[in-house]
């Protein structure tokens, strides 16, 4: 069998030892390739497709033209929780399995969440470069915030990642509030002794903190505009830790400039590959702006490849059942 790991520069792994390894444990006579993806060298990629059984790959784009040229494609495992780049209509056309990776970074995006929401409430990017850009020793630079543990933190998506952060937000003696229309009763009842669920408006209302974990799907598209931000009357910190499309990028640096928001972190963007020379949100004191790292440590990478190669080995082998999560028939 040949597999084939593919993506684009800066998101190829670093190395692929893990991936060799559980792919060479559990296929036999396996041959494995790894190829950094260009948009102008399509035709190559679509000639190194021609014999693969299966493609590894997080944002590389799977669409009608790549299936026509695998006629031997079994599966799609994607390194990564989101697949929109892999057309699905056209995979169960083919008869083709797309895996994503369900789960492998829930603490980490937890955590990553708290430390950017400290970051903010205690006016850490302006006391840093107050330091060391103007060697001044200034307490009172910035007005203080009350404390962490007398604050109410909305979270928007209580899915696996905001549950984590519900969890660790209570841990600190924070009121947590959280909306979300498709939780199951089942996810709830998990946090529910310490998170009522409320309305997008009472929450908007309530908090000093609003941090978004919402997967992406056709309700939510530039859900976070400036009718959102006006709800918001206690003028929050506001953190994305969901997705970059998810937010009007023009409606947040407005609700900046006029003060309806006291800070914002984010770890997504609009585009992924953005322009920050030229960007309006960098450089300024009260915004935290990350290159989509919430998810990187070392256990969560080791676990990234593991599964989603395993979902290769899974999947080739016939047991289907044991595929991490599977989104085609």
């Amino acid at each position: 069998m040949k597999i084939l790991i593919t993506d684009y520069k800066e998101s190829m792994m670093p190395q692929h030892d893990i991936e060799r390894q559980v792919l060479s444990a559990g296929l036999n006579d396996c041959e494995i390739m790894v190829y950094e993806y260009q948009n102008d060298h399509r035709a190559e990629f679509l000639k190194l497709v021609e014999d693969v059984d299966a493609i590894l790959t997080a944002f590389v784009k799977i669409d009608r033209e790549v299936f026509e040229h695998a006629p031997q494609l079994k599966v799609v495992s994607i390194n990564a929780t989101g697949y929109d780049n892999v057309d699905l209509d056209v995979a169960a056309e083919y008869g083709v399995g797309v895996c994503p990776v369900g789960e492998y970074c829930t603490q980490d995006v937890a955590e990553f969440t708290i430390t950017v929401m400290h970051a903010l409430v205690r006016n850490l990017k302006a006391y840093a470069n107050d330091v060391e850009r103007n060697h001044e020793w200034r307490y009172d630079l910035c007005l203080p915030n009350q404390r962490i543990e007398n604050m109410t933190l909305g979270i928007v998506g209580l899915g696996k990642i905001g549950r984590a952060v519900a969890t660790r937000a209570h841990a600190l003696g924070m009121r947590v509030l959280a909306t979300d229309p498709f939780i199951t009763d089942e996810h709830y009842a998990l946090v529910s002794d310490f998170v009522p669920l409320v309305d997008p408006e009472a929450l908007f209302m309530e908090s000093d903190v609003v941090t978004n974990h919402m997967n992406l799907n056709e309700t939510n598209h530039r859900y976070f505009d400036t009718a959102k931000f006006s709800q918001m009357k206690k003028h929050p910190y506001f953190i994305n830790m969901g997705r970059g499309a998810e937010l009007r990028e023009a409606d947040l640096i407005s609700a900046l400039d006029e003060g309806q928001l006291k800070g914002a972190a984010m770890d997504v963007l609009e585009s992924e590959n953005p322009d920050l020379a030229h960007h309006p949100l960098v450089g300024r004191e009260n915004v935290i702006i990350t290159p989509h790292v919430a998810f990187y440590s070392q256990n969560s990478m080791e676990s990234l490849q593991r599964i989603s190669t395993q979902n290769i080995v899974n999947y080739l082998t016939g047991n289907k059942d044991d595929v991490f999560k599977l989104v085609t028939k």
